[in-house]
């Protein structure tokens, strides 16, 4: 079986899991997310505040933000190894993707977290 370094999951059954998966976790908090805001129709800066400060809420928007990491990651090998055919061209466009995403997820650590 060949294994590529730029696949996230060792095969591609893990890598359909993984996809999944953060797919799941993706639609549960937009639910939440939409839900929420439905709910507080006067959703003032306190509200929004309140819900950000409790710590389930951190550790939910945490595992989001892995999710999206993860789910970026994917989807952008899986397009680029399909349409960019130029390994080298290919090699650079998944490194800017990937370095965006990575700079996301620590931008939402630092926006969420507060650190």
């Amino acid at each position: 079986m060949v294994t590529n370094a730029a696949s996230l999951g060792r095969s591609g059954v893990h890598d359909f899991i993984l996809i999944r998966a953060s797919a799941i976790v993706l639609a549960c908090y937009t639910i939440f997310m939409v839900g929420f805001i439905a709910c507080n129709s006067p959703l003032t800066y306190d509200v929004w505040h309140n819900l950000f400060s409790a710590l389930p809420m951190q550790v939910f928007t945490l595992l989001t933000l892995i999710a999206v990491l993860v789910h970026a990651w994917i989807g952008v090998w899986q397009v680029l190894t399909d349409y960019v055919k130029n390994v080298a061209v290919r090699g650079a466009l998944q490194f800017v993707f990937v370095m965006a995403a990575f700079s996301y997820l620590a931008a939402g650590i630092l926006i969420v977290w507060g650190v």
